[in-house]
């Protein structure tokens, strides 16, 4: 399963790849099109939005240009550094902390509250949702919110 093409991703890169790199390149697509169902959701190859094809291919282009996960090269007196490999993502298929936000955005996985009713072991609620128990009657709990059918 990839989300993007060879073709597409030959066409991000600014050298022609050898056959070596055309291997290696079909697997960081496989690759970043994994992670990229990890963080979002498994959409199927033929109707995953746009933006999954675009985050997938800037994650295997930048693998292909830093496959060996290089922060620094000096030749002479010329020094070539990546700001954009970090630790443990260097050389591998990585996406940033603003791809990974994107991805789950996409899925509809977004953080967020929830209220969730805590029971003891063994115990029934005493309440139903939105009612408060009271000591002085088993029957009416008294409501916690103003209106049942719209309580914010």
């Amino acid at each position: 399963m990839a989300y993007a093409t060879l073709d597409e991703l030959k066409g991000r890169l600014d050298w022609e790849p050898d056959e070596d790199e055309l291997r290696i390149a079909v697997t960081a697509l496989d690759d970043a099109s994994d992670l990229a169902a990890t963080y979002g959701r498994d959409w199927p190859e033929d109707s995953a939005p746009r933006l999954v094809r675009t985050l997938v291919l800037k994650s295997a282009a930048r693998y292909m240009r830093n496959p060996n996960g290089y922060t620094q090269s000096r030749a002479g007196d010329e020094t070539l550094a990546w700001s954009d490999a970090h630790g443990r993502d260097a050389g591998s298929v990585y996406f940033t902390r603003e791809e990974i936000r994107l991805l789950e955005n996409l899925a509809g996985n977004r953080a967020g509250l929830a209220s969730v009713p805590v029971v003891a072991w063994g115990s029934k609620a005493r309440t139903g949702a939105g009612y408060v128990p009271v000591d002085y009657s088993t029957a009416a709990p008294f409501p916690l919110f103003p209106d049942e059918v719209e309580p914010w």
